[in-house]
């Protein structure tokens, strides 16, 4: 596995070297922390000797709130100085640069589910700490890995659904949403009629494609009578085939067709910003590939807007249009850090301190990830919760694959929806990433 990590060009690897030599947890002599076989047992520390932890992270919504979580903890331990940097672009790459140089930072970002197991080898265990305790059993186990420890934190819970604005429904005469395909289909053409444009795309950026596929994902493996896990472990072995399971072959394909012939113009062009702007000034009914993450993002455009989420239509099975929930992001703690007690005490604090209880809700304005936690007054988390009481949350599929998987398969949709693939060449294509970037062994 190591092996994955490190194959990167020597002159990538030079480059980050020179780039992070300001980061690096594993050269921070700041310390205080302890090194080697007794590292990450979250001990004793020192609170008369200064310390600086280095936290990196892809996550730029959250900067404002991470700064405050930051300011908050230097009251509680005025000798740590955390420092944050944070990249969205190019963000897979310096890391693994950083970490095949040496200098992996103190704390990092990686997906969940998969990339648990990829950054094994760097990650401390946290599954007798409080902070793991603390979790949700369901955001845990996205924490864990094969062999059952809690190699990371989460950065948030998630909700990931269909996204609709309840006015324009409203309009068209619609008074529920569509639970299935026929049904989306009656309620496609009483929009249009409305003069409504259906969908709001942002199929510019790789990683909606897999928050709208894994919906797909989960309805086939119930139809199969298995779990989602062990389908897409079966696609990852090279055991499966796309065309078996026709709700991945037909109603997958057939649904992304539906969002571009009814949906925005140009949705190769139109990115993530584009689409929550389209979405929010009535440009469009429905939002694709979202979730959670993006309600206050609307409302900055439009304060009234009337938000409602859903699962998506994917068969004529109305109980298979589910909304997923879960968490999908995690912090890691560098086992060799030479702070790693110090930054298992802080986020020890973060996840069972009264303040952090708040922070997620409150300043992050997050779902929590964690027990005993307030909902953020929010439409969707609140339509989460309601939902939830009389229905099963989808799995979080997403998960049971690499994101070096999921971005070649985003990559594979924009191809097919604009026109150099066929379908049977995006199957094809699909089939042949899941085998080769699917797995982290």
């Amino acid at each position: 596995m190591k092996k994955k990590i490190l194959a990167l060009s020597f002159s990538l690897v030079l480059l980050m070297g020179l780039l992070s030599a300001c980061g690096g947890g594993g050269n921070n002599a700041a310390g205080g922390g302890t090194n080697g076989a007794g590292a990450g047992n979250g001990g004793t520390t020192d609170d008369s000797k200064p310390v600086t932890i280095n936290m990196f992270t892809a996550s730029p919504e959250y900067t404002d709130a991470f700064n405050a979580y930051i300011a908050e903890y230097k009251k509680v331990k005025p000798n740590v100085t955390i420092n944050l940097e944070i990249m969205q672009s190019d963000y897979n790459t310096v890391l693994k640069s950083r970490i095949a140089a040496g200098s992996t930072p103190d704390v990092f970002q990686t997906t969940a589910g998969g990339d648990i197991d990829t950054f094994a080898e760097y990650s401390a265990d946290l599954t007798d700490q409080p902070l793991a305790a603390a979790m949700t059993d369901a955001v845990r186990a996205n924490m864990t890995s094969s062999d059952g420890k809690v190699l990371g934190l989460p950065v948030k819970g998630n909700l990931f659904s269909l996204i609709y604005n309840k006015d324009l429904f409203e309009q068209a005469g619609i008074t529920t949403f569509p639970k299935t395909t026929a049904e989306l289909d009656d309620a496609i053409a009483k929009l249009e009629a409305k003069g409504i444009k259906p969908f709001a795309n942002a199929y510019k950026e790789w990683w909606v494609w897999k928050h709208v596929f894994q919906h797909f994902v989960n309805a086939a493996a119930q139809d199969k009578g298995v779990t989602s896990k062990d389908l897409v472990n079966s696609f990852i072995a090279g055991d499966a085939k796309i065309k078996d399971y026709p709700v991945l072959y037909n109603n997958f394909f057939d649904f992304v067709d539906k969002t571009v012939k009814h949906g925005t113009d140009k949705p190769l062009e139109r990115d993530s910003n584009a689409q929550i702007s389209d979405f929010a000034t009535g440009k469009a009914a429905i939002m694709v590939g979202k979730g959670a993450w993006d309600e206050e993002a609307i409302k900055k455009i439009s304060p009234d807007i009337k938000i409602g989420i859903a699962g998506y239509p994917v068969s004529d099975k109305p109980e298979q249009a589910t909304i997923i929930t879960g968490a999908d992001q995690a912090l890691r703690i560098n086992k060799d850090s030479a702070v790693v007690n110090e930054t298992i005490e802080f986020f020890n604090w973060l996840y069972t301190s009264d303040y952090g209880k708040s922070w997620f809700s409150n300043v992050a304005k997050v779902i929590p990830p964690i027990k005993d936690a307030p909902l953020p007054e929010l439409d969707m988390p609140k339509q989460m919760n309601e939902i939830l009481q009389s229905e099963p949350s989808g799995d979080l599929a997403i998960n049971y694959s690499l994101d070096t998987f999921h971005q070649k398969f985003g990559e594979i949709m924009q191809a097919y929806i604009g026109g150099s693939k066929t379908k049977d060449q995006a199957v094809t294509e699909i089939e042949q990433a899941w085998v080769q970037l699917g797995s982290a062994q």
